[in-house]
């Protein structure tokens, strides 16, 4: 079941953030990315701002997306999913919970990592296609994607 989330959940879904992104901590070989620094008052803080969306199966949380709206486009980040949960399309229905979430938006755009190809697959098969790459460090780039309503 996806239902959106509120502050009362952060504690739990930080401690998922952290658990999910350590798989992209490996990849890049930096333990010090920010979903795994981020503090739960950081998180608490950034429910004033998005709409988190949660995914809770035998009453726990197991993935977790946020959003936010802007100028007609919904930002799309931190999609996660607990890795015991992980090749169930339960990051699929996290994704398209969001985009029918924000149903007036006629864009939607979020980023990984240019080295996390299950993510770039799975964004690629809603739809999402690459428009831009951003140099983070030497080892980073980010890669932007987008999807824009109507078009597939």
């Amino acid at each position: 079941m996806i239902e959106k989330a509120n502050v009362t959940d952060a504690g739990e879904i930080l401690a998922l953030q952290r658990l999910a992104y350590i798989s992209e901590a490996e990849i890049y070989g930096d333990y010090r990315i920010s979903p795994l620094t981020q503090t739960l008052v950081e998180v608490e803080e950034e429910f004033s701002a998005r709409v988190f969306l949660k995914m809770v199966v035998d009453g726990r949380i197991v993935g977790s997306a946020r959003g936010r709206e802007q100028d007609g486009t919904c930002h799309v980040g931190r999609l996660v999913v607990h890795p015991d949960y992980q090749k169930r399309g339960y990051g699929s229905r996290l994704l398209t919970g969001m985009e029918e979430f924000f149903p007036r938006c006629g864009r939607f755009e979020l980023f990984t990592g240019h080295k996390s190809v299950a993510n770039i697959r799975l964004y690629q098969k809603h739809g999402y296609i690459p428009f831009k790459t951003e140099t983070v460090t030497d080892g980073l780039s980010f890669i932007y994607l987008e999807k824009i309503k109507g078009k597939s």
